[in-house]
């Protein structure tokens, strides 16, 4: 496996951890960790703050969660997923560190090896329902 993938898949299991360690505090503050339903029941408002600091901002199927030292935005999968990840996600994800991830502060950088983990068979589509991929260990089914 060449370099540039070995770091593709870096981005995209930080990108997958930070958006697990923001949606440990929504399970937490609210007991689950997909709070759209909260949202739409008018339990919680669609911007909000957690304990710990974190601010949340609900949005379609996804939320963006400000961590105290990070940010992370993300789409729920069909079955309330929280693993999933597209080009535009992890490149947002990486402008937003660019000290870290500065190679992949170039969205055409992260389509081309994101296109290249496709044709590799390292990721796949979450579901034929969804827009969004996961890692092809991670587990889940189409």
């Amino acid at each position: 496996m060449s370099d540039k993938n070995e770091a593709l898949e870096i981005l995209i299991n930080d990108f997958i951890s930070t958006v697990e360690s923001g949606t440990l505090f929504f399970e937490r503050e609210f007991g689950t960790r997909d709070i759209r339903r909260l949202w739409h029941t008018k339990a919680i408002k669609r911007c909000g703050k957690v304990t710990g600091g974190v601010k949340y901002e609900l949005h379609g199927i996804g939320c963006f969660i400000h961590l105290p030292k990070e940010t992370v935005d993300f789409d729920y999968g069909p079955n309330c997923e929280i693993n999933g990840f597209d080009i535009w996600r992890l490149y947002n994800f990486s402008c937003d560190r660019p000290s870290k991830y500065k190679k992949y502060c170039d969205e055409e950088t992260v389509e081309r090896e994101f296109k290249e983990y496709v044709k590799l068979e390292k990721i796949k589509k979450m579901s034929a329902i969804s827009n969004l991929y996961v890692l092809a260990d991670s587990g889940d089914t189409d």
